[in-house]
């Protein structure tokens, strides 16, 4: 039997066996793999230079080749890109030229806001002023008078049409007091009053809240329609006659006028009822342009008629010339006639003795003989004939 401590000798030897074995076997893969590893090395290096000596050659023929197609599509590019070029820097100088302007127009466009604002403001101030000034009764009738008569100019009245203003009529409590009467055509006259009340206008304006502006607004349509039948119940055209049974009413302003019209829509209607016309300056300034021509016509008329009045007298002065030539021609033939029956008896009675003197040799001049003027009637006619033919 094998002892324990061969058995041990054993194991320890074959475990040393296994051990050799796998150094030896390491180290034969480790100088195998590092021979491989060499002549991999090797193989790829002369492989690489190859491949990069065969891919230089293709390469440069290829670049050569591409080069020459790009050059050539190259320039096709250009020639089909320079006219989108030229339109792009027409385009970009042109957009250079817009921004330019939009910058100097921005810059006016600032300034006129910047001048808006200075005038609103000075606009503000100064419609303060004016609403506090016509809140005085006689700077508001004064003011409403002045537009008045400034209509009254603009529509040529000054020229063709009499306006009296603050003509009074009638006498005592009934007395009448129009603002302005116009004269028309055939001693007819158009009354205007311009005594509309504003002060619920102007207290609107100054309201402190929307619901006061309305209230106000309100008060001033009412009034405004109170106005109107104290008007009617004046009856104007009773006292300046004669005159159309209507009364202009006018109002200084398209701003108080389209307020009290917000109010009353129908206050044209209710106006015209009363035998009252409500007119702003642009209406009043139609109507008087009406007028105008009216007075133009009747210029027109009157020239027409003058006209007529010389052209009749101008006819009677010419029949009385005719007359008077006529007669001189009489007074001119019986002369003519009277100087040929002179002739002859001087012919027959002084000329012949006469003559037997120059035979005489008493004088080295000669007497010329007469000789009478040809009147003829029926020259005279032919002439007359051919002066009325023009010729």
């Amino acid at each position: 039997m094998i002892s324990l401590e061969n058995l041990t000798y054993l194991i320890s030897g074959v475990c040393l066996g296994v051990i050799l074995c796998a150094v030896m076997a390491k180290a034969g893969s480790f100088f195998f793999s590092k021979k491989m590893k060499a002549l991999s090395n090797e193989a790829l290096f002369e492989n690489s230079a190859r491949f990069m000596e065969l891919a230089d050659r293709y390469f440069s023929s290829y670049v050569r080749e591409a080069r020459k197609d790009f050059d050539i599509k190259g320039n096709e590019i250009i020639k089909t890109v320079d006219p989108v070029r030229q339109i792009l820097d027409k385009y970009e100088t042109r957009l250079t030229l817009m921004e330019k302007e939009r910058e100097k127009a921005y810059g006016s466009i600032t300034e006129k806001l910047l001048e808006m604002g200075r005038t609103q403001n000075h606009l503000s101030v100064e419609t303060g002023n004016l609403v506090k000034a016509l809140r005085v009764p006689h700077v508001r009738g004064r003011w409403g008078e002045m537009t008045l008569k400034r209509v009254a100019e603009l529509a040529g009245m000054s020229e063709y049409c009499d306006f009296e203003e603050q003509l009074a009529s009638g006498g005592g409590k009934g007395s009448v007091r129009p603002d302005m009467v116009i004269t028309l055509p055939g001693r007819r006259r158009i009354i205007v009053d311009a005594k509309v009340p504003l002060m619920a206008y102007l207290d609107a304006l100054e309201a402190r809240d929307e619901k006061e502006k309305q209230d106000r607004m309100k008060d001033h349509g009412r009034q405004v329609m109170m106005h109107i039948s104290n008007l009617s119940s004046k009856n104007y055209f009773l006292e300046i006659t004669p005159s159309p049974e209507f009364v202009v009413l006018f109002i200084p302003g398209e701003n108080f006028f389209s307020a009290a019209l917000t109010v009353y829509p129908d206050l044209i209607e209710k106006g015209m009822e009363k035998g009252v016309i409500l007119a702003t300056p642009t209406t009043l300034i139609a109507l008087l342009k009406a007028v105008s021509y009216s007075w133009k016509q009747e210029k027109s008329h009157e020239n027409a008629e003058e006209i007529r009045n010389l052209g009749a007298e101008l006819f009677s002065r010419l029949c009385t010339m005719t007359d008077n030539i006529n007669q001189l021609g009489k007074d001119i033939e019986k002369c003519v006639a009277g100087y040929n029956r002179t002739i002859g008896a001087m012919e027959t009675r002084v000329m012949s003795a006469a003559g037997k003197l120059g035979n005489l040799k008493v004088s080295e001049k000669t007497i010329e003989g007469l000789h009478p003027i040809d009147y003829s009637k029926t020259k005279t006619r032919e002439f007359n004939k051919r002066y009325d033919n023009g010729e």
